[in-house]
């Protein structure tokens, strides 16, 4: 997901490539719970690939808990990422304050964003997919627990 951002960062018009939302909604988070904005890019960088990546395994927990119910795969995974980039940024953010809506926002970003979405989506589902192919021995959280002397 990250990567897809970056190569499609790079292809916006050049107005358009200010800072992408993940980074937004960090420094103002940040700004919010009194930390500020780092000074430096790199700890700016550092604090946005956190929050986001946070954010996108709480995501991908919640995903856990629906493919009980349904059968894990890039489709079902892809719908996913749609469902969480709908919700956040037409939802969520609005309504935080974290970031204006995404009807506010050019289509060549959303697009990117979405496109994003897509991958992170896609790779979800096929990782999960795959995890579930394994024999339940195979898991390591279900093999270190089954080691761990009692």
């Amino acid at each position: 997901m990250t990567a897809v951002m970056k190569v499609l960062h790079r292809r916006l018009p050049l107005l358009q490539r200010h800072p992408l939302p993940p980074r937004q909604i960090a420094m103002r988070v940040a700004k919010r719970l009194g930390i500020g904005k780092p000074r430096s890019t790199g700890a700016q960088k550092a604090m946005t690939l956190a929050a986001h990546f946070s954010y996108g395994g709480a995501m991908g927990t919640v995903y856990r808990r629906i493919t009980r119910r349904i059968p894990p795969g890039p489709g079902s995974g892809i719908a996913f990422g749609l469902a969480v980039w709908t919700g956040s940024y037409l939802g969520l953010l609005p309504a935080t304050g974290l970031l204006t809506p995404a009807t506010f926002h050019r289509p060549q970003r959303n697009a990117l964003m979405i496109a994003a979405h897509v991958v992170w989506g896609w790779s979800l589902g096929a990782l999960t997919r795959r995890i579930d192919a394994l024999p339940r021995e195979k898991w390591p959280w279900d093999g270190l627990h089954a080691r761990a002397p009692h």
